[in-house]
């Protein structure tokens, strides 16, 4: 049955615009057609991703996956306009922590939620996408575009992601039998602040009387929203053929509760990390937030990375071929610490 109603209702007059949805889908395949990788072929448009573990040359793996956001450091970039890296951020969040199983990514989906779907922002978010999908190593498969006006404030949007890595059975990490006192602890520089502690970043900012087009007193050349925007660096590239070797014991991702918290998540009982808090500098940008906001030494350290992004519990003897890979791989690494008994 068919009806001529002049005055229905549409999609459209409801807040959601299909047209602008598949314009989006248009303006991305080209973005996830560059991230194509062994195993997968990264087109959209299906209801689902396939991947070939035989293709991508694993023998007996097993199936890991993690999902992440990116937080209030979102809510930087709405109020400022810096758009372009946040996607780098999502990508790092979820595939860090597949570092931390010993895990390989290999497929990348990502969740953008609005009230009203702006394709030129959305493009831009997703290209940012893609680029950490490029430094991973991972095919952005898919995702999901959801425009929900209600939900959200003009000009709003939120981030999740999702991620799927595979290990070989016998490559799961953390090695929990094979960890003892002595084991050497070894830091990656991070890049900044990465995704964690932007509530109490924007506090901190709001404390200071800064305007966020202000120059960064800690970054000079740079404005203060530009400097708290530098994405979370990506380790898989440096620290994945270490993996692959057997010479890492386990590996933290150092995120929201900082080097307090995360450690111990993958150190066996009866054993700790004691670091030598003065093995590595203090980055400007750590030690700009702790004097403008009066901020503890023991809040910063359960709060932000505090300039370590990733640690490694390698074996002493193998330590300087562990820190000379990394260093040859262009990280800035430090021996950060030991492991010791509890």
């Amino acid at each position: 049955m068919t009806t001529d109603r002049a005055n229905g209702l549409t999609y459209a007059a409801a807040g959601v615009d299909i047209d602008a949805g598949n314009a989006l889908v248009d303006a991305i395949k080209p973005l996830a057609k560059s991230t194509r990788r062994p195993g997968a072929d990264a087109s959209l448009g299906g209801f689902g991703a396939l991947f070939d573990l035989k293709a991508a040359g694993f023998t007996d793996p097993l199936i890991v996956t993690t999902t992440d956001g990116v937080g209030t450091k979102l809510k930087i970039a709405i109020d400022t306009g810096l758009h372009d890296t946040v996607g780098i951020d999502l990508v790092a969040m979820c595939v860090n922590d597949l570092l931390a199983q010993g895990a390989e990514p290999l497929m990348f989906l990502d969740y953008y939620a609005t009230a009203r779907l702006e394709v030129d922002v959305a493009r831009r978010v997703v290209a940012g996408i893609a680029e950490g999908c490029r430094q991973a190593g991972a095919a952005l498969v898919g995702g999901e575009t959801a425009e929900m006006p209600g939900m959200y404030s003009h000009g709003d949007y939120d981030l999740a992601g999702f991620t799927v890595g595979a290990v070989e059975r016998d490559g799961v990490l953390p090695r929990l039998d094979r960890q003892r006192a002595g084991d050497v602890l070894i830091g990656l520089a991070s890049s900044g602040p990465h995704s964690n502690g932007y509530s109490l970043i924007r506090k901190i900012v709001e404390r200071s009387g800064l305007d966020w087009s202000a120059d960064a007193p800690f970054a000079p050349g740079q404005t203060l929203a530009e400097a708290l925007m530098v994405p979370t660096r990506i380790y898989v590239k440096p620290v994945l053929p270490l993996l692959k070797a057997g010479l890492v014991k386990a590996v933290a991702h150092i995120t929201g509760g900082g080097l307090i918290e995360n450690p111990p998540r993958v150190i066996r009982e009866g054993l700790a990390a004691r670091f030598d808090w003065n093995a590595w500098p203090l980055p400007p940008v750590f030690q700009w937030l702790q004097e403008t906001g009066g901020v503890s030494d023991h809040e910063m350290r359960r709060t932000f990375n505090c300039g370590i992004g990733l640690m490694l519990v390698v074996d002493g003897d193998q330590a300087p071929a562990v820190l000379a890979a990394l260093l040859n791989a262009g990280e800035d690494a430090f021996v950060i610490g030991e492991l010791a008994a509890a």
